[in-house]
C-alpha cells in the first residue's frame, strides 16, 4: 500500500485546487533562516510555522522566518487564557510523515485539523514560500491562494528579528 507523505500530500492539495505554485529543493536545511539562505531569499519572505496548545486545542502560528510570535499578541487575538508551544512528541503525533520543523502552513494536513493565524505581513505580500514537509523542499504560491485554500486568521503577531540578531 502506498502512503503519501507531507510533501506529496500537500501537492495534491494544491492540484486538487487547481493552484499554481512552484516547487523547489535545496540542500538540507534546518531553521526557517537557513532555509531562506539555501533558496536564496530574503528570510522575511520565507513564511514558518509554530504550532501552539492553547486552550482550544493546537493551532498553527505562520510568520516570516525573520520575526518572533509575540504570545501575548496572541493570546489577546485568539481571547485565550494560556498558550505554549507544541512539544516535539506533539508535532510527531500530529504530523506523522513529516519531517519535525517542516509543517506546510495548512491545518488541514495535521492529523487534527486545526486553525491557522497569519501574520499581516503575510497578508501584504503577494507570494508566501514555506517548506513543505522536508528539510530540502519548498513550495511557492500566490497569497491569495493559500487565503483561499487555508481559511487562515490574519493579524498582527510577529516581531521582526534585530538584524544583529539574525545570524
Amino acid at each position: 500500500m502506498f502512503v503519501m507523505n507531507t510533501l506529496q500530500r500537500c501537492q495534491m492539495y494544491l492540484n486538487q485546487h487547481g493552484v499554481r505554485y512552484a516547487h523547489s529543493i535545496h540542500s538540507p536545511a534546518y531553521t526557517a533562516l537557513e532555509v531562506a539562505s539555501a533558496e536564496c531569499m530574503p528570510a522575511h519572505e520565507l513564511a514558518k510555522v509554530v504550532v501552539y496548545h492553547g486552550d482550544n486545542g493546537y493551532g498553527m502560528l505562520v510568520l516570516p522566518a525573520d520575526h518572533f510570535v509575540d504570545f501575548e499578541q496572541v493570546l489577546n487575538i485568539l481571547s485565550l487564557d494560556n498558550i505554549h508551544l507544541a512539544s516535539e512528541s506533539d508535532l510527531r503525533r500530529l504530523f506523522p510523515d513529516c519531517a519535525l520543523g517542516a509543517m506546510p502552513p495548512f491545518g488541514i494536513l495535521s492529523e487534527t485539523e486545526m486553525p491557522v493565524l497569519v501574520d499581516q505581513s503575510i497578508a501584504d505580500a503577494e507570494y508566501i514560500a514555506f517548506t513543505a514537509g522536508t528539510h530540502q523542499d519548498v513550495i511557492r504560491m500566490k497569497v491569495s491562494d493559500f487565503r483561499m485554500l487555508a481559511s487562515p486568521l490574519f493579524a498582527d503577531f510577529a516581531v521582526r528579528v534585530p538584524a544583529e540578531l539574525v545570524y
